[in-house]
């Protein structure tokens, strides 16, 4: 008889947080880029994984998903919802426990035909690959599998081995310029950039007006991911140390370094560090997804090169916010900025060096190549034959780019495309 109750309780947890029998509500912006990949990628047995930072939006993007499926006829009861981030579900600790869910799901909800299987933040389950992998190769019922997570074991290399090649992987980012200013309405140019670069694009900062509250909110998030995604993972001993590493990644972005830079200039200022923990340190910044890195590369052999790279925050509101500068420092900040742009496209970012010459962004995917030079202002001559200089030392046919803050776009000049930032498409 106990278990009949506890059967009933969990199935009706379970059907309050899905909609069998209603539409989502709250679906926010509609992120169109991410939903349409969604959308292309159904119609096979590939697990869907939304990686990406916490609080990007990877649950408002499942429930527009879920929209989606509703609109082309997917019957209600043929999609199953589960967001671990929700208290309702802290018992699921353990892959048993979700098959048990979906076991008593399937019986008190009798679905026909394919099932959706959607799990939000799904990494909060130990042993969570063992049943996506069982749904998404089951001979006897066909499932297509849909998660997003947080951490190291969203990354492709950890993929790889949990779900042995049988997946696609979407990496969410926080909002874009376009998202920013069509959401908050507001014109395109140089204006609303600024504003942009100054205020970042995570989505809950745009409902939040108070600049304390502001500071106090990712305060909050960096340390939510600190704490939960590094410390607790990885048993981290030094927190402190931890924190002092970010913050100077934070005021350093676009910066050349090292792991050995890095670790003398903390042992200079006094504050003990080895190279094997801080190389540690970085990677768990990375795979957290709070910190990006690009390799040098060496652009007339085409290898990847070892030793000194540029760290990039994910998004700009860390910067202004928890590490503010005197004065906004733009020529970093659209840097950064750029550098996000490019690599929610899909892109791979590496610094390009070539005979006395440094190339800000040689970006790749698939057999296209960019060459990219990024300049606060085209201020005066000089500056004018750098950034457009160092591009024409470049013989190959590839698409080379200068990106600025100046007010209109000087064009072509000798093969070479200026853009303003707000204009990159």
């Amino acid at each position: 008889m106990q278990k009949i109750y506890i059967m009933i309780e969990k199935f009706a947890i379970i059907k309050q947080h899905n909609y069998w029998d209603k539409r989502p509500v709250n679906t926010g912006f509609i992120r169109k880029t991410y939903l349409d990949l969604l959308i292309q990628s159904l119609g096979n047995r590939l697990i869907k994984v939304l990686t990406g930072q916490r609080r990007v939006g990877k649950s408002y993007i499942m429930r527009q998903f879920i929209n989606e499926l509703l609109d082309k006829e997917i019957k209600p009861e043929n999609i199953f919802y589960l967001n671990k981030e929700l208290v309702a579900f802290d018992y699921i600790t353990h892959y048993r426990h979700l098959k048990q869910l979906i076991a008593i799901y399937e019986k008190n909800v009798k679905p026909e035909g394919k099932k959706y299987i959607i799990l939000d933040e799904v990494q909060e389950i130990d042993g969570w690959e063992k049943i996506v992998n069982s749904l998404s190769q089951d001979p006897n019922n066909e499932y297509e599998v849909f998660i997003t997570g947080s951490n190291s074991k969203m990354l492709s290399g950890e993929l790889a081995t949990l779900l042995s090649g049988r997946y696609i992987s979407f990496e969410i980012f926080p909002f874009s310029y376009t998202e920013f200013i069509n959401y908050k309405k507001l014109p395109l140019g140089k204006n609303s950039y600024i504003q942009y670069l100054k205020e970042g694009g995570l989505p809950e900062l745009f409902h939040i007006n108070n600049e304390e509250l502001k500071l106090n909110y990712l305060t909050s998030l960096k340390d939510t991911i600190l704490l939960k995604d590094i410390v607790k993972r990885h048993n981290v001993k030094d927190v402190f140390m931890l924190e002092r590493l970010f913050k100077f990644l934070v005021s350093n972005i676009g910066s050349m370094f090292s792991v050995n830079n890095i670790t003398n200039y903390f042992i200079t200022n006094k504050i003990r560090i080895n190279y094997e923990t801080l190389a540690s340190y970085l990677d768990y910044f990375q795979e957290s997804y709070l910190i990006h890195r690009a390799d040098r590369f060496e652009i007339k052999t085409k290898e990847i090169l070892s030793g000194t790279k540029k760290f990039y925050i994910n998004d700009l509101s860390y910067r202004n916010y928890l590490v503010p500068a005197f004065e906004f420092e733009f020529g970093h900040l659209l840097e950064n900025s750029v550098f996000l742009y490019y690599k929610a496209q899909g892109y791979s970012i590496y610094v390009g060096f070539g005979r006395n010459y440094e190339i800000d962004f040689v970006l790749q995917k698939g057999n296209n190549k960019k060459y990219v030079q990024i300049s606060y202002l085209l201020s005066d001559k000089n500056v004018i034959d750098r950034e457009f200089g160092n591009l024409a030392r470049i013989k190959d046919n590839y698409e080379k780019i200068v990106v600025s803050l100046d007010d209109v776009s000087f064009g072509n000049y000798e093969g070479i495309q200026h853009i303003c930032a707000w204009d990159l498409k």
